[in-house]
């Protein structure tokens, strides 16, 4: 009988790069991927483990060290406990990881410059040469802006909460290293509107990341596409052959465990064929809001995203609040 590859080894052979979604070490490195991603909540869930609880300590330490005001002291202890799990990522990972600017700057260009280079310094302390970081942030008009000025520094940026076409092309204008279109949670909103189920061919998300893929080499950007906030290994399956795929362990698990044929889907030699017109939004602030303001899913999902990823980093800084106090 003929030994078939995982479903996983599969999607990798499709020319997609393998991300993994998670600030759990063990699985990072049970799955070999190439890069990692964490975001607040994920920071937050691992935190909250007794095997990364010296990293917490660490933080805090750290923070303690460097004294000032409880405030300062607790930004210092979210800010190194960032930078303590994305080291100990990099060490496992042969590529970069993405660390993500505070959600409640997403709409403060200049706060969120300053807090990229703050967490840039910090890993250059470490010894981590900037090239392996690429700093998450989120995808509004002013992040986009942001990212734009960083990565003329040479500083590597990821725009996440991304869930329209409108974001995804101001973010190709600006040189952006990577997005993160949220697959996922586009599905949950389309199904929740209109209450029905989406079989993964005709999966809303799968169909904006293929939307934006195929824009984004029709125009030679260079732009990377990583799908992100996968809800079934369907989505995933559909999207082979797309630039960079971060994924959950638990999809991780589901891919590894399976051997159904993982045929590539998306095709950048075919996408130049395409008949698709060109569009700019990056340095008409107005066209960009009107036209991102009429996709309602894009604006309740980037609203709803942005609020919980501020509301998990005020849970982590309570805890680390904690631990200050103790």
């Amino acid at each position: 009988m003929l030994n078939m590859s995982s479903s996983l080894e599969q999607l990798k052979n499709t020319g997609t790069v393998v991300v993994s979604d998670t600030g759990d070490f063990e699985s990072i490195a049970k799955y070999k991927p190439e890069d990692a991603t964490t975001n607040p909540s994920l920071i937050l869930a691992a935190s909250k483990k007794p095997q990364y609880a010296a990293l917490v300590d660490a933080a805090v330490e750290y923070s303690k060290k460097k004294g000032g005001s409880l405030e300062e002291r607790i930004e210092n202890a979210f800010d190194r406990l960032l930078i303590e799990f994305g080291t100990k990522i990099l060490a496992i990972v042969p590529g970069r990881v993405s660390t993500e600017v505070d959600a409640r700057f997403s709409f403060d260009t200049k706060t969120t410059i300053e807090k990229a280079h703050q967490l840039i310094k910090l890993y250059e302390e470490e010894g981590i040469k900037r090239e392996r970081v690429l700093i998450k942030i989120a995808s509004t008009y002013e992040g986009i802006q942001a990212a734009k000025q960083l990565e003329q520094e040479g500083i590597h940026c990821n725009l996440t909460l991304l869930f329209s076409f409108v974001q995804a092309v101001a973010c190709a204008e600006a040189n952006v290293t990577l997005i993160s279109p949220f697959v996922g949670r586009i599905l949950d909103f389309f199904k929740a509107k209109n209450n029905r189920d989406y079989a993964p061919h005709e999966d809303p998300g799968v169909l904006s990341v293929s939307q934006i893929y195929n824009y984004y080499k029709k125009y030679n950007y260079k732009t990377i596409v990583m799908g992100a906030s996968f809800r079934n290994i369907g989505e995933i399956q559909e999207l082979a052959g797309v630039d960079f795929l971060t994924i959950s362990p638990a999809l991780l698990e589901q891919l590894n465990n399976s051997q159904e044929p993982v045929p590539k889907k998306l095709d950048a030699s075919q996408a130049h064929g395409l008949d698709i017109e060109k569009v700019s939004f990056l340095n008409d602030e107005s066209k960009f809001r009107f036209n991102f303001n009429n996709d309602e899913m894009a604006v309740s999902k980037l609203a709803t995203g942005i609020s919980a990823f501020a509301k998990d980093a005020d849970t982590l800084r309570g805890l680390l609040k904690e631990k200050l106090q103790a």
